[in-house]
């Protein structure tokens, strides 16, 4: 069994923050694959199933971020998970908005979830990293990240968390290269084509200027 972990805070109030898009991506990829629905356990919610041919238990820790190592050691425990068969989805300050990176292994990076789960099962656990940008102001970190998401971010935000939900097999499957693929394919922005040129046109506009050669 795989264990898929999404960090937040839980309660209405913390929904839409930055923050919580570890919540976020766990909903789609749970809504993707037809998972739960979601029920009390492990001082969380758990849902389970299969994603691909994978069978697949996801929780949502409700120990608020700074304590998410509890509800997930229990889980662990309980269904005799070992670390590398664990993923968490979580925010990362220092990646770009709309970036995303997975990791395997690896220290915290003073990330306050990872650093409490870390404390629990060590570090032998794959993370999927979603920008959520720096506010360029260390004292301004708290703020930027126990905030919603801005209205501009639901271009890229939307499309990512959706193909995430689709593409989560493949990372399953060990396939990080396709996954992370999959994602930046998804927001990548629709580049124009260049207009060609009419040079009969251009020529004869350029003969019609009064202005030339003024």
């Amino acid at each position: 069994m795989r264990l898929v972990v999404g960090l937040g805070n839980p309660g209405k109030d913390y929904a839409g923050h930055r923050h919580n898009i570890g919540f976020m991506a766990l909903d789609a990829i749970a809504r993707a694959h037809g998972l739960g629905p979601f029920r009390a356990k492990f001082q969380g919610e758990i849902a389970d199933g299969r994603i691909g041919d994978h069978r697949v238990l996801t929780l949502r820790p409700l120990t608020y971020m700074n304590e998410s190592g509890r509800s997930v050691a229990q889980a662990l425990a309980f269904y005799k998970i070992e670390p590398e068969d664990v993923v968490v989805l979580h925010d990362e300050i220092d990646l770009a908005a709309g970036k995303m990176r997975v990791k395997r292994g690896g220290g915290h990076a003073g990330h306050n979830g990872l650093r409490d789960i870390h404390a629990y099962i060590g570090a032998d656990y794959a993370r999927v990293r979603f920008g959520i940008g720096h506010p360029g102001d260390k004292e301004k970190v708290k703020s930027h990240v126990l905030r919603d998401f801005a209205k501009v971010d639901k271009v890229w935000l939307d499309p990512m968390l959706d193909e995430v939900g689709r593409a989560f097999p493949l990372l399953l499957d060990g396939d990080d290269g396709g996954f992370m693929n999959r994602i930046a394919l998804a927001i990548a922005p629709m580049k124009p084509k260049p207009e060609k040129k009419d040079k009969t046109a251009s020529s004869a506009a350029a003969a019609d200027d009064p202005s030339d050669g003024v």
